[in-house]
């Protein structure tokens, strides 16, 4: 099929295909999703038999246009690249300051690595805006990775105060801010302003929250399993208060302002996005072959959308794996929404600190890829035999991270949960457990009994009911019967 054919319900499409299937690239450059050559069929295209494709996924129109914003520039990155290092070793004279040439040192390795990943790395499941922006993150998740397994084996002195060489004002234990205190909604101690302690809790973290489960609602896309992880996390601040500060908050302030407001305006403003991208009409046309001014900043705004849809159909009911995955999304997610305010608390970080911002902006980009590959993985093990490597870089980096809050604070998490917060998570995980053994086990067992005992009763009632019949079916039952003694004399 070539890129300027219509992609419609006849076409040939992935079964686990979510947003898009780049073509083949050369040199591991990014060929356009309007290259013309002949394409063969995305992955998976024909597993389920000729001319079959996902329900739920958008048709496509592509005209077929190649533009050099599409091509693979590989050999002018590396004489990009060799020219800035010929200049750093011919032109500029190396300074005498130790610590200086090791940060310059290791700041250069990093780029050449990224420079190398963004034009040879495998390309992901994404190509939009360009295939080599998600490579791009692709080798920050790497980097990333290697500095926390850098941190993990250093003493917890020595790491803290390796976060100077990064800035200088870290290093410095600093008190948690405790978000509890007096929970009044309306004071009237205070004439002036009675409502201080909801002005109090509106800080920069309002709009994070907002924007956060915006983002998650478009990484996860379904309200249940959105809802399901902002509710567990409240009742995660609740269990740990005692450990972190900074999770001790009033009532209102979890269910209203976090639950409701925040992270309830987020997700429901993410689903509405959801839903226009599953109506949008994806027709892609080179942008010299638009009439109109309009038509051209249309198509570039455009750009920056998915260059295909597919609505994730995660039926964690549906079987134990996919009960068992939906968990594993689940925990993995909570793990690392935990792992932000444990870092920052074991390595000394405020919490307006950029590198905390960076990291949140970091997860952002990596997680839409990693939960569509966790998304392939689960839909499709035939043909996805392995989890996708960014979906494996972001698991490791969430258990590296932890493993760092283990080793450089053991006693804080070690401090023993309440006992009412102790008996709580107990009878949940008894519930949970109790529902999938029935779920997946007993249920199962019961409806495979009821199914045996009704084909009996079947075979049963045509038994008699051909004995009912008089000589005209004797002779079957007969003819039955003496295939049986034949199969037992032989």
């Amino acid at each position: 099929m070539r890129r300027g054919e219509r992609r419609g319900p006849g076409a040939a499409l992935g079964k686990a295909a979510l947003e898009e299937q780049p073509p083949p690239q050369p040199n591991g450059g990014a060929n356009p999703p309007g290259a013309a050559e002949e394409r063969p069929p995305p992955p998976g295209a024909e597993r389920d038999g000729p001319g079959l494709r996902r329900s739920t996924e958008s048709e496509v129109y592509d005209d077929g246009t190649n533009t050099f914003f599409w091509r693979a520039h590989t050999l002018t990155v590396l004489f990009i690249l060799t020219c800035a290092l010929g200049y750093v070793t011919l032109l500029e004279e190396t300074p005498q300051d130790t610590a200086y040439n090791t940060k310059r040192g290791i700041v250069a390795s990093i780029l050449v690595f990224l420079c190398f990943g963004v034009t040879q790395a495998k390309d992901g499941p994404f190509s939009r805006p360009h295939p080599a922006y998600w490579r791009f993150w692709l080798c920050v998740s790497v980097v990333y990775e290697l500095f926390l397994i850098f941190i993990l084996f250093q003493t917890v002195q020595d790491g803290r105060q390796f976060m100077k060489y990064i800035d200088p004002h870290l290093g410095v234990p600093l008190p948690e801010r405790d978000y509890g205190g007096n929970c009044l909604i309306y004071d009237p101690g205070n004439k002036t302003d009675p409502f201080h302690n909801i002005w109090d809790k509106l800080d920069g973290f309002v709009p994070a929250h907002f924007f956060g489960w915006y983002l998650k609602t478009l990484m996860i896309r379904d309200w249940w399993m959105c809802m399901i992880i902002s509710v567990m996390f409240e009742f995660l601040e609740y269990s740990l208060e005692h450990q972190l500060p900074n999770f001790s908050e009033c009532w209102w302030d979890h269910w209203i302002m976090d639950v409701i407001l925040c992270n309830g305006l987020g997700i429901y403003c993410g689903m509405k996005t959801l839903s226009w991208l599953s109506l949008k009409t994806y027709k892609w046309q080179g942008l010299w072959n638009i009439p109109t001014y309009k038509g051209k900043m249309k198509r570039i705004v455009f750009q920056f959308t998915p260059y295909s849809w597919v609505k994730f159909e995660w039926k964690p009911a549906s079987s134990l794996r996919r009960w068992l995955a939906v968990c594993g999304i689940i925990f993995v997610f909570l793990l690392a929404e935990l792992n932000t305010f444990y870092l920052k608390f074991v390595l000394w970080m405020p919490p307006e600190h950029y590198l905390v911002l960076l990291r949140l902006v970091f997860f952002v980009n990596v997680g839409g890829v990693a939960m569509r590959e966790i998304y392939d993985f689960m839909d499709d093990p035939k043909f996805h035999k392995k989890l996708g490597q960014q979906a494996w870089l972001v698991a490791a980096i969430t258990a590296t991270e932890f493993l760092i809050v283990v080793k450089y604070d053991p006693y804080t998490l070690t401090l023993s949960l309440p006992f009412y917060i102790t008996q709580c998570w107990i009878l949940g995980i008894i519930l949970v457990l109790t529902w999938t053994a029935w779920r997946f086990f007993i249920r199962d067992i019961t409806l495979r009994y009821k199914e045996i005992r009704r084909q009996k009763q079947e075979h049963k009632h045509e038994k008699d009911k051909c004995l009912s019949n008089g000589d005209g079916h004797s002779s079957v039952l007969e003819e039955q019967n003496g295939n049986k003694l034949r199969e037992r004399k032989l």
